[in-house]
């Protein structure tokens, strides 16, 4: 890939599509309001558009596909194309997002959670599936993004005293897993990221839990949601469960050795864009 651009925004006809390897605790807006202040100042233009083919959530890190300029005419079409995850998978409690975005909320029995028993229950979910998404998301519930209901609810529990209890507010998607493997098994929690410290989003506090933890690698379909996967995992195995880490590897014919990062985006399109 090239590392830098012209100043012209007409010399590239057909736009940019960047995959950028988003930082954690980073929300993909983030990603696109940094890029798109500097490619604005880079190419002078000042309706540049610049938007994502596929949001990545803030605890994720791996391939944004960035688009500026006529490439984000392009967007649905690389957000139809097949995904794939690398994603820490923790056994034995839960958390309200099924993510490290809530802090664990319930524990649960280990007794049937093993490797073998992992494995033995994989291929149940391969294949084309309904599956409910987390309630800590971007879909839309009547016109309302699902994570607005989720967190007015569980102010409303806390308030209250009570025990979060979403309720049934999301129906089911068709989604389709291509496959489904595992990569090793960990007798303990395992992160594995990066943190460059300048993410705004908070990450729970699991320090002295001594969870297991599985990475699987997860090839899926448009619209899948690997925090509801590691959910079904967990109640699969008698537990629960929660993503403790994810990195999305391909997306839209890119794969992680194409991905570049933040900061050298921010160096193609001008050394006045470093990240602050």
């Amino acid at each position: 890939m090239t590392r830098s651009f012209s100043r012209n925004i007409e010399d590239y006809p057909e736009g940019i599509v960047l995959p950028v390897d988003k930082p954690y605790r980073w929300t993909s807006a983030d990603v696109i309001r940094k890029v798109k202040y500097a490619a604005i100042r880079h190419f002078g233009k000042k309706n540049l558009k610049v938007g994502h083919a596929g949001t990545l959530d803030p605890l994720a890190t791996g391939i944004l596909l960035v688009c500026i300029g006529p490439a984000t005419k392009r967007a649905e079409e690389l957000q139809r194309s097949a995904k794939e995850y690398v994603a820490g998978v923790t056994f034995g409690a839960t958390t309200p997002s099924y993510d490290l975005e809530k802090d664990i909320d319930c524990e649960y029995p280990l007794d049937g959670v093993s490797e073998a028993a992992l494995r033995a229950a994989l291929p149940a979910f391969v294949g084309e599936q309904d599956q409910v998404a987390p309630l800590f998301s971007a879909k839309s519930v009547d016109g309302v993004r699902a994570y607005e209901t989720a967190r007015r609810l569980l102010r409303e529990a806390q308030r209250e005293g009570r025990a979060f209890d979403p309720g049934d507010v999301l129906q089911s998607s068709r989604i389709t897993i291509y496959d489904l493997e595992l990569l090793s098994w960990h007798e303990d929690i395992v992160q594995d990221f990066t943190d460059d410290g300048l993410g705004r989003i908070r990450v729970a506090d699991i320090s002295g839990r001594h969870l297991p933890t599985a990475m699987v690698r997860v090839a899926c379909s448009k619209g899948t949601y690997i925090r509801a996967l590691a959910r079904d995992l967990g109640e699969a195995l008698g537990s629960g469960a929660f993503l403790s880490s994810l990195r999305r590897t391909k997306n839209g014919g890119f794969g992680i050795e194409d991905a570049v990062s933040l900061e050298e985006v921010l160096q193609m399109l001008g050394p006045d864009s470093s990240p602050e």
